[in-house]
């Protein structure tokens, strides 16, 4: 039986008096010890012929009163091992310092127990009589005494009285061979793991295994001034939990840990991957981050299990990128109102690429490009006033992307790989070539133009987030701004965020080895960014938009 299970009276009753009870000390030395042991122990030895009822009954009282005084030599002469009774008595007094200590006799427990014989077949083995009895022991830091039943055996002795027979057990009934019995320091149990507001996150298939991990960094108490008193069993060898029997000062309570996660907008997160993937069959994934600061608020994957495509996901993200390279071309001198023509397609690499639109729009400026993601434009004129290193710069010394994130969990971080040359540089302009991100690392996107500045995605409030190393200039942080913002109202991401004032979004439609585009959208609306794929979903308003717009709706007030 585990230590810490209760142990019923007649259970502890037979093993005070079962043989291994006995052990060598008393069952040897009453039949077959050495002449010198004996000498040693003198003549009172124990007889195989039980007490009778009156015998144990005042043996048991005599030994009581001499422990409950104090006098712990007297009450090791009343047991059959007088010398490790005595130490076991003035250990417990030590170390446990009970104020007072009250015993009372209770009455027979079952009938008497017989023992087997310890050492041959031929000798009769002992029988002992055993008595219940009540303890309460009084602290001085406390006024609520420690209350227990015990349990003692009475053997019979050579000189015909009666004698408790000692084990550590008559001390407490879970006390043990090998293990000490103390008043101990003792703290609060290890901190749960909430979301911002103290709610509890149990229940999120998103987030089963994640909270474990964080688990292992919530408080787990230890820290002197923190812990509180109890009297504790410890195993001798140091391996093996204590159980505490009693508490004297009760510990500190520990803090949770609160993540930066939001109850509500996970609930709304889980519900909305899990309508996109339609029964599992196009996974799906979102993150939504507190541009102001950084925050993770939310993350959910379906399906719920395996890889945590939200952080970890290493696909293109479509034309959600060129967020990131309007920035750039913004920087190089373009305005909204810059004329820049869209063709119906455009060569690169020696493949044509096209537009989700068939016709060729002459006249547009390249607010029209934005709003309408027209990809022939973007790459034309990125091949014109870009370098083939500057989308890599612009995506790490403005938004982060290449920096290595520490978000408290595992994720994958942004690439943008450097090409050698600007045909190879021409698809990525658009999200597509060796582009390689995440969710977590679009949400990021929309969060750092929301706010103007780059915070570092984290799960823990407090968690170092490393900066990025220069922010957009005011002009080119508000065009940027009023591009999405148009994009949401009348362009491409107008259908999903039809309702939601103020937001500002840009869709995404990845190809990824040839199957069914990729869905993306990444928005923003007041303090909160939200990012989402799903696979094989199609155009960006298909699927990821809808996602996206079920948490925006709610918004982080």
């Amino acid at each position: 039986m585990h230590k810490s299970a209760k142990i019923g009276i007649a259970g502890v009753a037979t093993a005070v008096l079962a043989v291994g009870g006995y052990g060598a000390y008393n069952i040897a030395s009453a039949l077959t010890d050495s002449s010198d042991r004996a000498a040693a122990a003198g003549p009172r030895s124990v007889v195989a012929e039980p007490p009778t009822a009156e015998q144990a009954a005042a043996a048991a009282k005599e030994f009581l009163d001499a422990w409950a005084k104090g006098d712990v030599m007297a009450a090791g002469k009343l047991t059959d091992a007088p010398d490790a009774a005595t130490a076991g008595l003035t250990a417990f007094r030590d170390q446990v310092k009970p104020s007072a200590v009250h015993l009372t006799v209770g009455g027979p427990i079952g009938s008497p127990a017989p023992s087997p014989s310890a050492a041959s077949s031929t000798a009769a083995a002992p029988t002992g009589v055993p008595l219940s009895f009540k303890a309460s022991m009084e602290f001085a830091e406390t006024g609520t005494p420690w209350a227990y039943d015990g349990v003692l055996g009475l053997v019979k002795m050579s000189d015909g009285k009666a004698a408790v027979h000692w084990v550590p057990s008559v001390i407490h009934p879970h006390l043990g061979a090998g293990e000490t019995i103390a008043v101990k320091p003792v703290y609060g149990t290890p901190g749960t793991v909430t979301d911002r507001n103290g709610k509890p996150l149990g229940g999120f298939p998103s987030l089963t295994g994640v909270l474990d991990r964080f688990k292992t960094q919530a408080p787990q108490g230890g820290s002197p001034e923190d812990a509180g008193s109890g009297v504790l069993i410890s195993p001798d060898s140091g391996s093996g939990a204590p159980e505490k029997l009693f508490t004297i000062k009760e510990p500190k309570p520990v803090p949770a840990l609160k993540l930066t996660l939001d109850a509500t907008l996970q609930q709304a997160a889980e519900a909305a991957v899990a309508e996109q993937s339609k029964g599992g069959t196009r996974p799906a994934s979102l993150v939504a981050i507190e541009p102001s600061t950084g925050y993770i608020l939310a993350f959910a994957n379906a399906p719920a299990t395996g890889q945590n495509r939200a952080f970890s996901g290493a696909t293109a993200p479509g034309s959600t990128m060129k967020v990131v390279t309007t920035a750039a071309l913004l920087e190089a001198g373009v305005t909204p109102s810059t004329p820049v023509a869209c063709p119906a397609t455009t060569m690169v690499t020696g493949r044509p690429v096209a537009n989700d639109f068939p016709d060729a729009r002459p006249n547009n400026t390249f607010a029209d490009d934005f709003t309408q993601s027209c990809n022939t434009a973007f790459i034309e004129k990125g091949a014109a006033v870009l370098k083939p290193d500057t989308l890599p710069k612009i995506a790490k010394d403005v938004f982060g992307l290449g920096l290595e994130w520490k978000t408290g969990l595992s994720n994958f971080d942004t690439k943008i790989p450097t090409e050698s040359n600007m045909a190879g540089a021409a698809s990525e302009f658009i999200g597509q070539g060796k582009v390689q991100t995440n969710p977590l690392g679009m949400a990021s996107v929309a969060a750092t133009v929301q706010s103007g500045v780059f915070k570092m995605p984290v799960l823990v409030p407090g968690t170092e987030q490393k900066p990025a190393a220069r922010q957009l200039s005011g002009d080119v942080l508000g065009n940027l701004r009023t591009l999405m913002t148009q994009t949401a109202k009348s362009g491409t991401a107008a259908e999903p965020m039809a309702g939601i004032p103020g937001a500002a979004a840009k869709t995404g439609t990845a190809e990824v080895d040839g199957k069914d585009t990729n869905s993306w959208f990444t928005a923003y609306r007041g303090n909160l960014a939200v990012a989402a794929e799903v696979e094989g979903g199609l155009h960006g308003a298909q699927s990821a938009g809808p996602a996206v717009a079920k948490l925006l709706r709610i918004g982080n007030g």
